[in-house]
């Protein structure tokens, strides 16, 4: 380990940092603004469920940098524009969460919807106050796998020159230099087990009732 080239490429460091949690929440965020109205419609509407599922495995299995080399072309961007891989990693998270939310809306059963409209609840009321929080612990569970996913795949943005912490690996591996592949392992280590515990803490608050029933 080199701690000389640690403490002068600091600033190096902290900038690709900041890329790679750009590259990587970002369409997160943007992966699950998109797949709350989709997953409703897919709960809402059962025939929609199978070739959902059937969409969702298709773009997931695409390769991502095939992805992040084709979308210059379809963006009409550059290709070293984090765009590219802003809107490849927003597929991929909407991908998966859609199904979340659909897995998650269909768990809350027929009779909790009826007692809902028995009490007065209109369909919209119904689905932000009682449907939808019952379908959290499914739709964070989702956003755990996506968020961990999404910061492994912006290191292979890397290979087309924008990558965040992955720029790391390639300068290393050129140069057979383990100091910035080290430092990038263990930083995107970190990144991911800080994102995956801020999830943890944030379905904890706005899911109280779940540590109610284990503590009982």
């Amino acid at each position: 380990m080199d701690w000389d080239w640690l403490t002068s490429n600091r600033a190096l460091i902290t900038d690709l940092l900041t890329q790679h949690v750009y590259l990587a929440l970002v369409p997160v965020a943007l992966g699950l603004a998109l797949a709350l109205p989709i997953g409703f419609l897919t709960a809402r509407f059962a025939r929609l469920y199978p070739p959902m599922l059937a969409a969702s495995a298709v773009l997931y299995s695409i390769p991502s940098i095939a992805l992040f080399i084709v979308f210059p072309g379809i963006l009409g961007t550059q290709i070293l524009d984090p765009i590219n891989i802003v809107v490849a990693l927003t597929i991929y998270a909407g991908a998966l969460l859609v199904r979340s939310v659909a897995d998650g809306l269909r768990s809350v059963s027929d009779q909790v919807r009826q007692s809902a409209t028995a009490v007065g609840y209109e369909r919209w009321r119904r689905v932000l106050k009682i449907e939808l929080p019952i379908a959290l612990p499914f739709i964070f569970a989702g956003l755990r796998f996506v968020t961990v996913a999404n910061i492994s795949m912006v290191s292979v943005g890397a290979l087309i020159g924008i990558g965040g912490l992955g720029q790391l690996f390639t300068d290393g591996f050129q140069r057979s230099f383990f100091t910035p592949i080290i430092v990038g392992m263990v930083l995107s280590v970190l990144l991911a087990l800080c994102a995956d515990i801020a999830i943890v803490t944030t379905q904890r608050f706005l899911t109280p009732w779940t540590r109610a029933g284990r503590t009982t």
